[in-house]
């Protein structure tokens, strides 16, 4: 089903691969300062991909309140359909009444972002979400997307944290060499 507002890409395609420096991470980090509307009374990381974004948004936005969040969702051949496992969530108590800034490093399908910020709000509180890169060519979520980001993208995304030696190492020393 193709939607006016966003771009279809092929399937059969295989995806092109973007390998980030710290220097790309930084000019992302600074396109999304910003963007923010007043201040957060918390910061909630995803993890993996959310924790060092998360961290640098939150002594840029001197956000002293973190917590994070560890979602699974376990892949099959109904894959898109599987339910979500909280490895790790904050009690209800530490969320009510706040407005929280929930940060990952991607929105692809967006179940993983959205499964929290229905937790957020179900605890009472207000989420706002942000990711480095949103791809909604990709989004299971047709009438929703993160507050804030960065960049809009096709690709698969490497961040530097992510490098391995390797192949991926590789292609960021020819990048930035």
């Amino acid at each position: 089903m193709s939607s006016p507002h966003f771009p279809q890409f092929p399937q059969d395609a295989p995806p092109r691969k973007e390998v980030l420096s710290w220097s790309d991470v930084d000019r992302l980090i600074h396109e999304l300062l910003p963007q923010f509307r007043g201040a957060y009374d918390a910061l909630l990381m995803i993890t993996r991909g959310g924790i060092v974004p998360g961290g640098i948004l939150s002594e840029a936005l001197d956000i002293k309140y973190i917590l994070t969040a560890a979602v699974e969702f376990h892949t099959g051949v109904q894959k898109r359909l599987a339910w979500p496992t909280f490895l790790q969530f904050p009690g209800d108590s530490l969320l009510r009444g706040r407005r929280i800034l929930v940060v990952d490093d991607v929105w692809d399908s967006g179940r993983t972002i959205m499964t929290v910020k229905s937790r957020i709000e179900a605890a009472g509180a207000s989420p706002e979400l942000c990711v480095l890169h949103y791809k909604p060519a990709e989004s299971m979520f047709r009438d929703a997307a993160p507050d804030y980001y960065a960049a809009v993208t096709d690709a698969w995304i490497v961040y530097p944290w992510e490098i391995e030696r390797g192949v991926d190492r590789q292609l960021l020393m020819a990048r930035v060499g």
